[in-house]
């Protein structure tokens, strides 16, 4: 099913229709907390945002030609999405970025920017330092660097924009490899737009955003962005910072809305019900969430329950919290749980579980379901190919208009990757061409459960198991291992299959009083019993030392590559 408009006409289109219509309703806000910690609201409305918009693309046209690639080098704030929206219109290919100054993520920004190689920088006049630093640090300048937030207006006259376009390359967080640009197409942008304003039920014009995602995420980039042009929806957004400082505050824009949706990855929830206080609770007024989407990380049953058991009395609907499950090479949004019921939990026999078939029994792996596709096909596929039936687990494939075209620059991984062709497939489904997701799930009572990273599976003495559950175990052994933050993985360097556990300590055990021997000896334990497993080696390090991508999530591959390199020792 294809949700792109009969006339083919891409997202950014609609900007100028909501300008004209609804000129003087704002559409964003961004609420900065670094210059006031109460929080400062500035505001665009539809029309200023287009008006600027167009004076952007106005403006790239003196260094750029339509292909040409953008690079946005700004902080979180209103001027990063005229910069985005600018790209569209100009038809140069935004690659949403962030300021060189983000502290931790200068190899990553180097190597992203490299290989997209732009011909224009767009920042803003507080980063405009930092981007020189940094430009003059890669040795080749662009034809053009240009302050958002200094642009005059501009003329500027529709260029037609072909659906198949390039509209922004978005580069991976680098989880399992380097980051690879996958190319959104402006067809790409539209269906998927379209497909989440479905999933989350919105009401058009009346329905608000609030999101605190880093804008160069997929997740953030789709969810602040393009998801408010569908039926002219107001966003509210904030710097991701301001959330990690003062977690209370994306809560508290929650509050001051009474038809709000909202996303965020499965410890941002965590994060909130550890450390809103009592006293905050009293003045939350959570009635008015309609969505809480939950993804891009494994989603826990124990955070479902806690998240509600903690705001329940904030007026938060159980049926309001939506797990979800998706990724960038379909843009962002594959599958999500409907928020006009509560979210599904189901224990699996683990042993069948890992020997590939999900039986539900009592007292076994605990699994969030992640809902079921709109606008877009999803099938479990055996290593030959083949759709599996319900209960079985195989790979996720994914197929529709929200596919991305392919990777930048990477022939052979775009063939791989997005070329998938089923055998024999089943009544109702496309042969081809098919998005290999490289993640493992099944479908079980019409919904889709995601069960790991084929690359992450640990196998020995042939038997399969599932890294996250090890590591549950593992954070729920001894209160010395801090919960979230552990990583196990196989490792064959030393000849033959090793299991080794890698975790943080917790910050709350005081050193003087932590014994590790009983911290390894108590992972050891409950490892083997209930998983059948021996841990060849545990590891415990200090808090802040696994390896995060930029989006936060733990990367096992860079764990084991630092294990291996000897860096936790």
């Amino acid at each position: 099913m294809s949700l792109f408009p009969a006339d083919e006409s891409p997202l950014i289109s609609r900007l100028s229709g909501w300008a004209w219509e609804f000129a003087h309703e704002t559409a964003y806000t961004f609420v900065d907390y670094g210059t006031d910690p109460a929080g400062v609201a500035t505001h665009l409305t539809w029309a200023e945002l287009d008006r600027r918009a167009r004076a952007v693309a106005a403006a790239l046209r003196e260094t750029s030609s339509p292909g040409d690639r953008a690079a946005i080098l700004a902080p979180q704030s209103l001027d990063y999405l005229v910069a985005f929206f600018g790209c569209l219109y100009a038809r140069v290919v935004a690659v949403p970025l962030f300021s060189p100054d983000l502290p931790g993520h200068a190899d990553r920004l180097t190597a992203v920017y490299r290989d997209a190689e732009p011909s224009t920088v767009i920042t803003t006049s507080v980063s405009a330092d930092h981007v020189e630093t940094f430009l003059d640090e890669q040795g080749t300048r662009p034809k053009g660097v240009l302050l958002a937030d200094r642009i005059g207006d501009a003329q500027w006259a529709d260029e037609p924009i072909r659906p198949d376009d390039i509209a922004y390359l978005q580069y991976t967080s680098g989880s399992t490899r380097v980051p690879a640009g996958v190319v959104i197409t402006h067809r790409n942008l539209t269906a998927n737009a379209v497909q989440l304003h479905h999933a989350g039920q919105g009401t058009p014009r009346t329905s608000s955003g609030v999101s605190w995602l880093p804008l160069f995420h997929d997740m953030g980039l789709v969810f602040t962005a393009a998801l408010p042009l569908v039926h002219a929806n107001p966003c509210l957004f904030m710097d991701p910072v301001a959330f990690v400082m003062r977690p209370l505050r994306w809560l508290e824009l929650l509050s001051t809305q009474r038809d709000v949706y909202t996303a965020g990855p499965n410890f941002a929830y965590e994060y909130l019900t550890r450390h809103v206080t009592d006293e905050e609770k009293q003045r939350l007024d959570l009635s008015g969430v309609r969505m809480l989407l939950n993804g891009a990380e494994p989603i826990r049953p124990a955070t479902l329950e806690g998240f509600f058991t903690a705001f329940a009395g904030c007026g938060l609907r159980a049926e309001a919290q939506s797990p979800a499950y998706g990724l960038a090479e379909a843009t962002v949004y594959v599958t999500a749980c409907s928020p006009s019921t509560p979210p599904t939990t189901v224990a699996f026999d683990r042993a069948a579980l890992a020997a590939g078939v999900a039986r539900p029994a009592d007292g076994g792996t605990a699994l969030v379901s992640c809902g079921a596709p709109f606008g877009q096909h999803v099938a479990v596929v055996d290593p030959d190919g083949r759709a599996l039936p319900d209960g079985r687990v195989g790979e996720l494939w994914v197929h529709g208009a929200n596919v991305a075209a392919g990777y930048w620059g990477r022939a052979d991984a775009t063939e791989q990757t997005f070329r998938g062709v089923l055998a024999d497939p089943p009544d109702g489904l496309p042969a081809k061409p098919w998005l290999r997701t490289g993640d493992l799930g099944f479908r079980h009572a019409g919904e889709y459960y995601v069960t790991g990273r084929i690359k992450d599976l640990i196998i020995i003495d042939g038997r399969n198991h599932y890294p996250q559950d090890v590591e549950h175990t593992a954070a729920a052994a001894h209160p010395g291992v801090r919960a979230g933050y552990v990583t196990a993985f196989a490792d064959a360097s030393g000849g033959g299959e090793r299991l080794v556990v890698v975790a943080e300590r917790n910050r709350r055990v005081p050193v003087r009083r932590l014994d590790r021997a009983a911290v390894a000896d108590a992972v050891r334990g409950a490892v083997q019993r209930d998983h059948g497993l021996t841990v060849d080696d545990f590891v415990l390090v200090e808090p802040g030392s696994l390896p995060r991508t930029s989006s936060g999530k733990l990367t096992r591959t860079a764990c084991r590559d630092a294990y291996r390199a000897g860096r936790f020792r």
